[in-house]
Formats: structure tokens, C-alpha cells, sequence
């Protein structure tokens, strides 16, 4: 898999923190054009692609991208980002079991900074399948991490809404 030049990188990068500055269809043949610069069927495209796709509300082309860019070889710089939004879209697309399954799969595999990232959007897609005792148990145990105090109540309490 070819990962991009930083030169590339940089140009994407700018481009997405401007994103506010474009209307949606504008954006996608920015997005477009840039990866089109790639070889095709390169996964860093497919997940700008997917990723603008999801962005402007197209979710059902986004899914497309993801599943593509997953094919290719996604390199885990990227892997994680994609693997929670495809997930929120799936979600999106009425598909929470799968998306449930994904991030199920995903908070054991690992951890990094984007751990509460991926609970969150397990305890969405989980209040989509009326489980909302285990959504609210995540919730609260990733938010007891981030508290001044009260930590250990809190993380404790969230345990409790979901053991028998």
C-alpha cells in the first residue's frame, strides 16, 4: 500500500481544516480531485473519500469508501478513525449490530487516545439496539476518567447499572 507524500498530507490536512469554508459538494470535488492524485484503489483515498462522503451526510457512498479503503490495506495510522466512523455510519444506515460488533471489537484491541472516542460510539449504537443501561454504564465509566474528583463513585456506579 502507498501511503501518501507528506507534501500530500499536508495538502488533505489543510484542506479538511477548512472544511466550514466549503459547501458540501464543493468539498467532495476538492476531496476528488486530491485523491485522485493516488494510485487507484489506494486505501488513504478511499478513507478521504469515505470520510468527505460521511461529512457532507452521504452515508451510504461513505460506507462503500470505508469497506474499500479496509480491502486495501489501511495502515493503523488511519485504521482506528476509520473503523469508529464507519461504525457511526453504519449506525446511521440503521445497521447497529454491525456497528456495535465493530467497536466491540474494537475497545479490545487495543487502547489509545482515542478510547473514549470508540465507547462513545458503542453507547450510541447500543441505544439504537434499546440497550441503553449498558450505553449509559460506558458513557459514565469513560466520563468517571476525565472528573476531578468522585472518580471512583462514579466509575462504580456505572459497573453497578449493568451487573446483575
Amino acid at each position: 500500500m502507498t501511503i501518501p507524500d507528506e507534501r500530500w498530507q499536508r495538502r488533505i490536512a489543510d484542506l479538511w481544516a477548512t472544511f466550514d469554508d466549503h459547501e458540501p459538494q464543493a468539498f467532495l470535488a476538492k476531496v476528488k480531485d486530491l485523491t485522485g492524485e493516488l494510485p487507484a484503489g489506494n486505501a488513504i483515498a478511499e478513507y478521504e473519500l469515505a470520510s468527505a462522503h460521511d461529512s457532507i451526510g452521504h452515508e451510504a457512498q461513505a460506507a462503500v469508501h470505508y469497506r474499500r479503503a479496509f480491502a486495501a490495506g489501511l495502515p493503523d495510522s488511519h485504521r482506528r478513525r476509520a473503523t469508529i466512523q464507519f461504525a457511526s455510519t453504519l449506525r446511521n444506515l440503521g445497521e447497529a449490530e454491525e456497528s456495535v460488533r465493530l467497536l466491540t471489537a474494537e475497545r479490545d484491541a487495543g487502547s489509545d487516545e482515542l478510547d473514549d472516542a470508540v465507547t462513545a460510539f458503542l453507547a450510541l449504537a447500543l441505544t439504537d439496539l434499546d440497550r441503553d443501561r449498558e450505553a449509559a454504564a460506558l458513557a459514565l465509566g469513560a466520563l468517571s476518567r476525565h472528573l476531578p474528583r468522585y472518580n471512583r463513585s462514579l466509575s462504580n456506579y456505572a459497573k453497578a447499572l449493568i451487573e446483575p
